[in-house]
């Protein structure tokens, strides 16, 4: 009897090792990971403020228009006419509270020569360089005494609308 003990220990040994000698078994997949980056753009500007005129010369001033953009991503920069009365792209004016006006003008260049125009005009275009780098444009402004030899005397102003296309 006892060779049929140590035979059924045997077997129930052998059994216990076939057991724990089988694999785990596993599966698997993949899963796709996308983001798609957009253009964006947002733009801050200073403002353009000529001072005292007195009509003994000319005044000049600038302001910055800062774009930021996607990086890579092309932009162009339109300036409107203005809001002032009897004002367009090639002659803009100021106007103070009785309605009198002053002309002047913006300008893309230091020797003011190329007016800043909208859409389809004189734009101004850029290239972003990612979404924390701002590019600087600046604004030649030029108020001539030519033209304004009659200006009475108070606060003259315009507000420009300043269009980032991208």
């Amino acid at each position: 009897m006892r060779s049929f003990k140590t035979f059924s220990g045997i077997s129930a040994g052998v059994l216990l090792a076939l057991a724990g000698g089988a694999q785990a078994a596993t599966t698997g997949t993949d899963f796709l990971v996308t983001a798609n980056v957009v253009a964006s753009c947002s733009v801050v500007a200073t403002d353009l403020a000529f001072g005292d005129f007195d009509g003994s010369g000319n005044l000049a001033d600038t302001s910055t228009i800062s774009v930021t953009c996607t990086n890579g991503h092309g932009y162009s920069i339109a300036l409107d006419a203005g809001d002032a009365a009897s004002t367009s792209i090639a002659n803009r004016t100021l106007e103070n509270a009785t309605g009198d006006l002053l002309t002047y003008n913006l300008y893309t260049d230091l020797n003011h020569t190329a007016i800043w125009g909208d859409t389809g005009t004189t734009d101004v275009d850029g290239t972003g360089t990612g979404l924390t780098t701002d590019v600087d444009h600046t604004v030649y402004g030029l108020l001539p005494v030519a033209g304004n030899e009659t200006a009475t005397t108070g606060l003259y102003s315009s507000t420009i609308a300043v269009t980032v296309t991208y």
